[in-house]
Order: C-alpha cells, then sequence, then structure tokens
C-alpha cells in the first residue's frame, strides 16, 4: 500500500502552521497532525452510537501528554506516563470550550477527541496546536458540527502585539492571551496579564480575532478538498407543544417563586415542590410508559424556567434574586481567622463564601513541574477544593476534578503578576481556597480570598486583586451584561466572563460561552462592567486589611539569604552534604543553597538564624591580609604554630610572632587546641597563609606586621587554603617528629 497524506499550510504572524491528514488513524472519523516548528500535535476524532436515556451532550476531549515528544522518558516508578498533569488537563478544558457551542445540544451521540503531543521543540507551546488540530479533525470528518474554530496566542511586549509568542517571548510579554473563535465572533478567552488596562485589552481581542483568520480558511479548504459529507443522525427532539402547556400552567408560580427573596436553597425547595404538583397533572403514573413522561416533563418544565428567568431579566431587569444587573451581591471578609496558619482570609459574597489559608515554605518546598514545557519549577502554588456540602449536597470525596484544576489554574494566574520576587520575598508560597459556600462566582472569591491570606501572612504583594464573574443574557439583537451572577444565572445564561485585576488593571480573564459567539462590543461593555464591579470589591476587602501585615505570622519560618562564592558551595555542603547536614542539625534551620551561591537560611527564631549565618559566612569566608582570626591551634612544630583561622583553612605562626619576647619552644606559649588572636600577614601565590600574634599585641598595622615578619622560602608557609598542609622545618627537612618533606609539592 502507498503512503497517503496531503498537507496544507496556513501562515499567521510570519509562522508556518503545517496540517496534514490522511496517514494517521484511518478508521477515526477524522484525525490530523499540526505542526508548527518542531512542535507538533496529533488529533483523532471519534462518534460513537447515541446512548439512550441520556438528557445531555455526551463529548469529552482529552490530551495525552507525552514525554518522548520532548526526549525524555517519565520520572515515575513506572517510566511511562499515569494520571494527566493539570497542565494537560488545562489544555483539555482549554480545547472542549470553543468546540462545545457548535454541537447541536439535542445530540446524544458520544463524541471523543483525543489529542497527542509527538514532537515539542520547547519554543512553539502545544495547547494552541491542540484547539487548531480539534477543529481541523472535527471539520474534515463526518461528524455534524458547525466550526471551523481556530485559535492564536498574543502577546504583548514594548506596546506591540505578538502573534504565537515563542516561550522565551511570553517570559518578557505583558499579555499571555489564548484566544478561539469562528470566523464571525469570539468563543473563548483564557488570559494572563501584568495589570493591562481594559482598552488594551479590548484591541488584544481584536487584534487575535483577525490574526487567526489564516487558520480558518486552511481548515475550510481541508473541508472542500478532503473533507467528509456530514453524517445525518438522529437528534433528541422535545414536544414544544408539551412545553407551551406548562409554560402556560406553571410560568407565573416560578416568576413568583423569584420575588419572595428566598435563599438558594429555599427557592429550589419552592421550584421543586411546584415541579411535583405541576406533574402530578400532566404525567399519568399508571401509564406505560409513565418513565417517559416523567423525563419529558422535566426537560419541559427546566425549559420553562429557563424561558422565565431569561424573559424577566431582558424585559424587565430583574435578576433572580432582585438585583439590578451591575449590583455586586453583598459581601464580608475577615482575616487571622486561623491561629496557626502562616495566614488566612474569609471572602463571603451573598452565599458563596471562600476561605483561603496560606503557607510559607523554603524554595526546596517550590513544586517540581514535570511536562513538556521549559518551566522546571513553581514557588507560588494555588490550590481550590469545592466539598459537597459546600452546594448542601452529600457525595464522596474523590480526587480534585477537571473543574477544581481549572479553577484553581485561573485563581493562581490572577495572582502571579504580583507576587514578589524570590529576591525580595525568597519563600515559597501556597494557597489553598476551601470553598464553604457556593452559589456562583466561587473561583472569583478564592481570587479575592486568596488576596487576603497573602496579606495577612504578611506577603509583600504589588497590589491587591480582585475580581468577579459576568454573565450574559442574549435574545436576538436585544442583550444584558449580568455583574457578579449566581449559581442559576450561570446555569441558564449565555456567558461565564470571569475578570480579575488590580486598580491599575487586569490580570486574569477567562471566558466560557454557551451561544456560537460574542462581538467585541459586548466584550467591552463587559469589560467595562466588571472594572466598577472589581472597585466595589476591593474597596470592601481594604476596609478589612489597607495593606500587608508588616510582620510575619508568629508560626511562619524566618528566611533570610547569604551571598557565597560559587567556588566554596562544595565546602558549605561537604563531603556526601555532611558540613550542611551537620549544619542544619546545630543551629535547628533549613538551608537550601542555589547555583549562584544564594544561601537561604529558614529558622522559627532570629537565635537560630543568626548562629547559622555567622556559621555559614565563617565556612566560606576567604581570608585576606590585614584581617585578625580567633582561632584554633591545630599543630606545633619546633618553629612555629598552624592555627585553624577559618574551617578548613590553616595559617602558620612563626616562633618569632608567638610573643613580644623571645620564646624558646612553641610548647611555652601554646599547645593543640588553645585559642590564639592572629592577623593575616601574607597569602603566598599558592594560598599558604602567614599569621602573627605580635601584630595583635603590640596593635601593629599591616605594614608593620609585614615588615616585621618576612617569610623566608626556609621557614615560611601553612596549612593552604585547600586544606594542604606544610610539615617543613626551617631547612626544609622532616620536623623533629617524623613529619614527611613536602618541600616539593606545587
Amino acid at each position: 500500500m502507498e503512503k497517503q497524506g496531503k498537507q496544507f499550510q496556513a501562515v499567521v504572524g510570519g509562522k508556518v502552521f503545517t496540517f496534514e491528514t490522511g496517514k494517521l488513524a484511518g478508521q477515526a472519523n477524522g484525525a490530523v497532525t499540526v505542526r508548527l516548528g518542531d512542535s507538533m500535535i496529533f488529533c483523532a476524532a471519534t462518534m460513537g452510537a447515541p446512548r439512550e436515556g441520556l438528557d445531555f451532550f455526551p463529548m469529552t476531549v482529552e490530551y495525552e501528554e507525552r514525554m518522548y515528544a520532548g526526549g525524555r522518558i517519565p520520572g515515575s516508578f513506572f517510566r511511562r506516563e499515569g494520571r494527566p498533569s493539570s497542565d494537560a488537563i488545562l489544555t483539555a478544558r482549554l480545547t472542549d470550550r470553543p468546540l462545545r457551542p457548535l454541537f447541536d445540544k439535542n445530540m446524544r451521540n458520544d463524541i471523543q477527541i483525543i489529542n497527542m503531543s509527538l514532537s515539542s521543540d520547547n519554543e512553539n507551546p502545544l495547547d494552541i496546536l491542540v484547539v487548531n488540530a480539534s477543529s481541523a479533525a472535527l471539520h474534515i470528518s463526518d461528524i455534524p458540527w458547525g466550526g471551523p474554530v481556530a485559535a492564536v496566542r498574543i502577546g504583548l511586549i514594548d506596546g506591540e502585539f505578538i502573534v504565537n509568542p515563542s516561550y522565551e517571548e511570553i517570559e518578557y510579554s505583558d499579555l499571555d492571551l489564548r484566544i478561539a473563535g469562528t470566523r464571525d465572533a469570539i468563543l473563548m478567552v483564557e488570559c494572563g496579564a501584568n495589570e493591562v488596562p481594559e482598552d488594551i485589552m479590548v484591541r488584544a481581542l481584536s487584534f487575535g480575532h483577525e490574526a487567526m483568520m489564516p487558520l480558518i480558511d486552511v481548515q475550510e479548504q481541508m473541508r472542500a478538498e478532503i473533507g467528509k459529507p456530514k453524517a445525518e443522525i438522529e437528534l433528541h427532539a422535545l414536544d414544544e407543544a408539551l412545553v407551551d402547556r406548562v409554560y402556560a400552567r406553571a410560568a407565573s408560580e416560578i416568576a413568583a417563586a423569584f420575588d419572595k427573596g428566598l435563599l438558594k436553597a429555599e427557592v429550589a425547595k419552592v421550584l421543586d415542590e411546584l415541579q411535583q404538583t405541576v406533574m402530578a397533572e400532566f404525567v399519568d403514573s399508571e401509564a406505560e410508559d409513565a418513565a417517559s413522561q416523567k423525563k419529558d416533563f422535566g426537560e419541559a418544565y427546566e425549559k420553562v424556567m429557563t424561558k422565565v428567568v431569561r424573559d424577566r431579566i431582558i424585559n424587565q431587569g430583574i435578576r433572580p434574586d432582585g438585583r439590578t444587573v451591575t449590583q455586586v451581591r453583598p459581601i464580608w471578609c475577615e482575616v487571622g481567622a486561623s491561629p496557626r496558619a502562616h495566614g488566612s482570609g474569609i471572602f463571603t459574597r451573598g452565599e458563596t463564601q471562600a476561605f483561603t489559608l496560606a503557607t510559607l515554605g523554603t524554595p526546596r518546598d517550590a513544586q517540581e513541574v514535570d511536562n513538556l514545557g521549559p518551566t522546571e519549577s513553581k514557588r507560588y502554588m494555588h490550590h481550590y477544593n469545592f466539598p459537597p456540602f459546600s452546594t448542601g449536597e452529600a457525595k464522596p470525596l474523590r480526587g480534585s476534578s477537571r473543574r477544581e484544576i481549572g479553577h484553581g489554574a485561573l485563581a493562581e494566574r490572577a495572582l502571579v503578576p504580583v507576587i514578589p520576587s524570590q529576591d525580595d520575598f525568597p519563600y515559597t508560597m501556597r494557597v489553598v481556597s476551601e470553598i464553604m459556600s457556593s452559589n456562583g462566582s466561587s473561583s472569583m472569591a478564592s481570587v479575592c480570598g486568596s488576596t487576603l491570606a497573602l496579606m495577612d501572612a504578611g506577603v509583600p504583594i504589588k497590589a491587591p486583586v480582585s475580581g468577579v464573574a459576568m454573565g450574559l443574557i442574549k435574545e436576538g439583537d436585544a442583550y444584558k451584561v449580568l455583574t457578579d451572577i449566581q449559581g442559576i444565572e450561570d446555569h441558564l445564561g449565555d456567558m461565564d466572563f470571569k475578570v480579575t485585576g488590580t486598580e491599575k488593571g487586569i490580570t486574569a480573564l477567562q471566558m466560557d460561552i454557551k451561544i456560537k459567539g460574542l462581538t467585541a462590543e459586548i466584550m467591552s461593555e463587559a469589560l467595562d462592567q466588571a472594572k466598577e464591579a472589581r472597585a466595589h470589591i476591593l474597596a470592601k476587602m481594604l476596609e478589612t486589611i489597607p495593606a500587608p501585615n508588616p510582620e510575619l505570622k508568629e508560626f511562619a519560618p524566618r528566611i533570610t539569604t547569604v551571598k557565597i562564592p560559587v567556588d566554596k558551595i562544595g565546602a558549605l555542603i561537604g563531603p556526601g552534604g555532611k558540613n550542611i547536614r551537620a549544619l542544619q542539625e546545630e543551629t535547628n534551620t533549613t538551608i537550601d543553597i542555589e547555583e549562584d551561591g544564594t544561601v537561604f537560611i529558614a529558622a522559627t527564631n532570629g537565635k537560630d538564624e543568626m548562629a547559622a549565618r555567622e556559621r555559614i559566612e565563617m565556612m566560606t569566608e576567604t581570608p585576606e591580609v590585614g584581617h585578625i582570626y580567633t582561632g584554633k591551634v591545630v599543630r606545633t612544630t619546633d618553629f612555629g604554630a598552624f592555627v585553624q583561622i577559618l574551617p578548613g583553612m590553616d595559617g602558620m605562626v612563626h616562633i618569632s610572632q608567638l610573643d613580644s619576647t623571645r620564646v624558646n619552644s612553641v610548647e611555652d606559649v601554646c599547645r593543640v587546641g588553645d585559642e590564639l588572636t592572629v592577623m593575616v600577614t601574607n597569602i603566598d601565590p599558592d594560598n599558604k597563609i602567614r599569621l602573627s600574634r605580635v601584630a595583635v599585641l603590640e596593635g601593629w598595622s599591616v605594614e608593620e606586621a609585614q615588615e616585621k615578619d618576612k617569610p623566608n622560602k626556609k621557614s615560611g608557609g601553612g596549612r593552604d587554603s585547600r586544606g594542604g598542609r606544610d610539615n617543613r622545618d626551617r631547612g626544609g627537612n622532616r620536623d623533629n617528629r617524623g613529619g614527611r618533606n613536602f618541600s616539593n609539592r606545587n
């Protein structure tokens, strides 16, 4: 069989995207590879048979990050990939969001989209390729779908927008914007930013939408040349006559339930009771198809409730809880709720509450990152937990869901621009948001709670960050942008647009959308409305804690830094880590050493920190002529005494320099183990150190000491800075205890 395959190319921002299909995975409904530079993604899209009894569209998007793509073997015990990494899960979520709105929601066929990394050049990020590969695989397949979509990344360097920046360029960019959309509108936004103003963000969105057009064009070309005819599938159909009947019977009572000022659980109870009452009128419980009738009625009732809520917002500007479209729910905050945590903050907005706790650690606590990107570690981490009691439910506890990982990553990205540098604050920081109650916008509550917790911990963040979730109800050309959406507005609405930022500008964006796209005008309005809401929320937070605490909490570690010469790192660590282990045990500290010679000392009290610092400075100090040291005598000879002035570093005091008067025997002045205070008078080219006790006793200057203690070739020397001893006597022969003659060394 001859090799198959056909290539298509698109040029975006001066870079060539190569799409290829027909070579791999011939049994999938659609399969492509997409390449940018030497980064390459494979995607297969497959459709299964319809599943009976489902009331939702069953689609899954997966991204399998293969370490071979970067020429690496996985670091796990099994040496193979296991559970997807957080980055892989985030990429799968990023891909799902622009694809899902373009499927008919009445489909019940299983759709599975699997992406795999085939090559990673450590220059071009893979996540954008995954979105484009998934769209292309769907578009050329026989799977019914309303695409194509395209995705690009936008950077901002020195005031200029850049399309699809490299990893290196992203490091210097004030913006990391990932945007996906169709030819007509934007579907998905995911963004981290360095306090970028709203007007620049709107320009970036428009710039990104225009930049993706060549990727739309190439997919249309692929579809025209090699695309399969779209399959005819049976769609789930709801009896619209039934919907009309339920609307006539229940609409007014549903509306009345929202006018009573009830809490979420109370409204849900009223609506459930109403549903049971009306269902008894519409369903014959004795009929053979009673189960089917109940299912159809449930769908009709849900559709009626959606229509009632949306009509009230569009036509009357009345939201389910009675707020105006720009009104934020009541807020209260608290800090210091945990006596032992290094920092804690409670942020409550309406019925949504996040309790965030901060922990400060040493550099060794940084998270190691094992993926195909260039980042090796993270010193700031945010984790988000959503226990079932937060929504009044009882469910088994499992591992972190994709949603929890996604919300945690968003809150982390929101705070990264204001986290102090390691030079200014040498700590690893972990914050965990425990969602205590949820009725919408819990991820934004996590952002606010994290800000409170970090400020309570005394972390000198550059500016406080607040966040708000914006919603949208759109019917035809009429629409309403909603500030601070709650759960029902998220569920029944068309958009969940999350915005975080400081007083100066935006730090993160995330947009999920259920309709087929948004215009730049609507997003601009949402950003402006969000800015006002963020300012209101931030003011409430600052009433509780106006600035980071000036001191760390009692139980937080104290970390200071010492800079040592790089060539002294080995001496500090010692053979097999002996020196550093002993130092940590003896001073009750934790010590980390960077490759550039930066030493981090973590201690729970100042006494231990000072002791460790002094020991490190002694162990890594380089002796200088004229400096005075107090050290122990480690050996005596007939011509002088050897004194350890620094750890592993000896110098020789000639017998003539031991005392102000004549000395007949070295041991008349000192013995092994005694302490002597001496001045360094000379360091020769071989790093042998000459010392003088007389210079200290007489108060000589270094010049006087050098003049009166001139070493000669037959009587100088000492233990050099590399630890070698000089056992020469005045004649360069063996000493009186039979020491070996080292006069010919070096």
